[in-house]
């Protein structure tokens, strides 16, 4: 999980584009060096001529006139191949400073065959023509959703070309450009020349859907990327307007595979310089997608041409980031597109800025200006939604690099030190006994690994003003030797170190190591008065915690005996997460096993599916998700006869004593079952749970990896990322509806392992029953996941 040191001041680099929907020219190296002059990093560039376009024109024209497609059943008319008059492109050493752009005159969503078909051999030959020549990446306007039959087969007919497109360029990256949301205004204007007016009457429907729909082309594309099977090319071209939807559908996009930010001069408001600015709202969004591990390019739409096309000698001002102070003021308001285009003239009548490129040197400030990154986001540069196999705790003997990157933060060490501090005073303020025959108190300290428990333990004690006996176990024989060292070189030979499986270890005591250098104790073994551990992991329990510490709780002292950490909860969230979808599908050629794996991942990208209620209003404020626990296990001092780890789960109990696995050979006592519902406001598509836990260290002492506490519990924790429960199948969810979640925790006795489904449910009302009564109508359930195969073993 950890990062280079050189990525720590790393700030994301804005990668710049311009386009220009009527390029007079056709883009030359002369065109693309000065705008690199400018700073921009890239242009569009048409694909095809307009010679091209007026040749399909008068082929579908002369077709129609002729009376052969007068029914949808006529065969379509063939397009012919390109010709070298057809295109201004040659393959050259500079295509990878260009993004095609697929002619938008066509209309893949027309629900006239004959249009239909025609736009598609436009499409095939673009895209084929686009590849060979080298071109990384094309955009494809996306469907119209405010024409005629807008909900049926017009989108599922658009998603079927682009995946037949994205089988003929094999390594070529194809953008849907869709507006953030689904709003009559924001529909593209018919083209000059576009196919659209020429689909046949009796395929037309009038009065297509005016309302907004604030998710309704988040829907659109789900339906696209779903026909194209999460292809790894297929990836948004997401146009900004002026005015921004609310925060759960600018998070819905957040968590889609973002390729690029489109934003036009009506994206920018005129401050009071007459500068274009953003308002604060875009930039905020602009800082939050820039986060994402691979950062979208912004696209900037007809803001003005490349300076000095026509003087090849003039000294083009480059945008730099730096900007008159005027430049960057803030618009007092967010004019509306009549009060944009007064003051637009205005601008136009006055000297106005000088800035030949200002929308252009106003991004480039925007990255200088970025927010610093969070210690979490420093310490986690590069794992951002990347997936990572479970450990092995018990099975396996970590390396030092695993022990040195969890040993990086301060934040967990800082807690258990305070707990452990805490816990010394108060067995003294308490007059507890001791259980070592010296009278000091015994303090045992489980998996030790390099040591950090055993420094801050000695410091906890050393603050307190408490004399402690310090035990440190570890099974790792590496590690082990390392702890010899430290013992000898930095804690003075304070520490009796054993070397042992903890769930073997007996107790302080003659017996404990016979092999220690380190002082030896009396001739009996005793009681163990506080005993630390660090055996968590994403899910709490995941890494077996419950069944390291079962042995060795009848260990500990009977009557005030503490254990650190004292009891952890696990918590459960749906989220979507394409990506991690895809990227497990990716997976499945090599590894069968990829969709019932529990991955530890830093989640970044995803989107909460259940918000809480405040979230939940209509138009939502915030994205806080709805997190519910799902099971606890608790640990304090038990007897071979009683329970030692106790749920609070109001699906399980334990069923036996906590040790009794030691002499029946079963865990069944840490089996655990729990049913959970949550709400779900917007519609959207599950691709799995994300889990998260908190414990309590001690007393008022605790941790979190919850995202609506972590920030006021363990703000700046790094050691522990959440874990994800994948579904094979993304599963869709209507607005309004809820989502019920059954978990289990399996044993048998040789590994523990998780299964886990999802249901989904909408209250309907019944016909024939009592006024105002309703029911839960069952939508459907997914299959259930099981990581029994790859279980932690015990």
């Amino acid at each position: 999980m950890d990062s280079p040191t050189s990525t720590d001041e790393y700030m994301p680099v804005f990668y710049v584009g311009q386009h220009e929907s009527k390029r007079s020219l056709p883009v030359s190296d002369h065109v693309l060096r000065q705008a690199r002059d400018c700073s921009y990093d890239m242009l569009t560039t048409p694909i095809t001529t307009p010679l091209f376009h007026s040749r399909v024109l008068t082929l579908l024209s002369n077709h129609l006139s002729n009376g052969k497609a007068s029914s949808g059943e006529l065969r379509s008319p063939h397009v012919p191949p390109l010709s070298a008059v057809d295109t201004p492109l040659t393959p050259n050493e500079n295509i990878n400073q260009l993004v095609g752009v697929v002619s938008p005159w066509i209309d893949l969503s027309s629900s006239d065959p004959l249009v239909y078909n025609i736009s598609r051999q436009v499409l095939e030959l673009e895209i084929g023509y686009a590849a060979f020549c080298g071109f990384g990446s094309v955009i494809v306007l996306g469907p119209n959703l405010h024409r005629g039959n807008s909900d049926g087969e017009g989108i599922a007919q658009y998603a079927h070309a682009i995946q037949e497109a994205l089988g003929i360029g094999n390594y070529i990256q194809v953008l849907i450009k869709l507006p953030i949301m689904d709003h009559p205004d924001y529909d593209v204007e018919d083209q000059m020349g576009s196919l659209h007016p020429f689909a046949r009457p009796e395929y037309v429907e009038e009065g297509g859907r005016q309302k907004v729909d604030l998710l309704g082309t988040w829907d659109a594309w789900h339906v696209i990327r779903t026909v194209c099977k999460y292809n790894a090319r297929l990836s948004v071209a997401l146009s900004l307007p002026r005015h921004l939807p609310p925060p759960n559908v600018q998070s819905r996009w957040h968590s889609e595979p973002l390729r690029l930010l489109s934003m036009t001069s009506q994206t920018f408001v005129p401050n009071p310089q007459g500068y274009p600015v953003l308002t604060k709202d875009h930039r905020a969004l602009i800082f939050k997608y820039m986060r994402i591990r691979n950062p979208p390019w912004i696209l900037l739409c007809d803001v003005g041409p490349i300076p000095a096309l026509s003087d090849p000698d003039a000294r083009i001002p480059r945008a730099d980031g730096f900007i008159a102070p005027e430049a960057g003021v803030d618009a007092v308001d967010s004019p509306t597109p009549a009060e944009a285009s007064q003051s637009h003239e205005q601008q136009q009548k006055s000297k106005g800025p000088k800035d030949p490129t200002p929308h252009l040197s106003y991004v480039r400030n925007l990255q200088r200006k970025q927010p610093p990154r969070t210690t979490l986001e420093r310490f986690g540069a590069g794992y951002q939604d990347y997936l990572q196999g479970p450990l092995q705790p018990l099975s396996d003997n970590l390396e030092s690099l695993t022990y040195e990157v969890f040993e990086k933060d301060p934040v967990k060490y800082d807690l258990y030190e305070h707990a452990i501090r805490l816990a010394l005073t108060d067995w003294v303020s308490a007059g507890n006994p001791a259980s070592s025959p010296s009278g000091t108190i015994v303090v045992a300290i489980v998996g030790a690994g390099r040591g950090p428990l055993v420094t801050r333990s000695l410091r906890a004690a050393e603050d307190a003003g408490v004399r402690i006996e310090l035990w440190a176990v570890e099974k790792n024989p590496n590690a082990y030797v390392l702890l010899q060292r430290h013992n000898e070189l930095s804690w003075g030979n304070q520490v009796h170190l054993v070397q042992s499986d903890m769930r073997q270890w007996k107790g302080p005591g003659p017996t404990s190591n016979p092999t220690t250098s380190s002082p030896q104790p009396s001739a009996r073994n005793y009681k163990i008065d506080i005993l630390i551990s660090e055996l968590l992991g994403s899910f709490a329990d995941n890494e077996l915690s419950p069944e390291c510490l079962d042995p060795l709780l009848p260990l500990l002292n009977p009557t005030a005996g503490v254990s650190i950490p004292a009891s952890y909860t696990s918590y459960l969230t749906p989220v979507a997460a394409p990506k991690l979808h895809a990227d497990i599908c990716a997976r499945v050629h090599s590894d069968p096993t990829a969709h019932n794996t529990p991955y530890v991942v830093m989640l970044h990208a995803v989107d909460y599916l259940s918000l809480s209620p405040s979230s939940s209003s209509s138009p939502p404020t915030s994205t806080t998700p709805f997190v519910l626990p799902a099971w606890s296990f608790q640990h304090f001092p038990s007897s071979s006869s009683s329970s030692s780890s106790s749920s609070s789960s109001s699906s399980s109990s334990p069923s036996s004593a906590a040790t009794s696995h030691l002499t029946n050979g079963t865990n069944k006592h840490n089996k655990r079952l729990s049913r959970l519902s949550f709400p779900v406001p917007h519609r959207g598509t599950c691709h799995g749970l994300a889990g998260y836990f908190e414990a309590v260290l001690y007393g008022p002492v605790t941790l979190s990896t919850h995202p609506n506490t972590m920030e006021q519990k363990s703000a700046g924790m790094m050691s522990w990322f959440p874990i994800f429960f994948p579904l094979k199948e993304p599963f869709y969810l209507p607005g309004n509806s809820s989502l019920d979640v059954t978990m289990w925790r399996e044993t048998d006795g040789r590994k523990v392992w998780y299964e886990w489904m999802v249901e989904a449910f909408l209250d309907s009302r019944v016909e024939g029953e009592k006024k105002g009564k309703q029911r839960r109508m069952r939508l459907g359930c997914s299959a259930v996941g099981s990581s029994r195969e790859g279980g932690c073993l015990m």
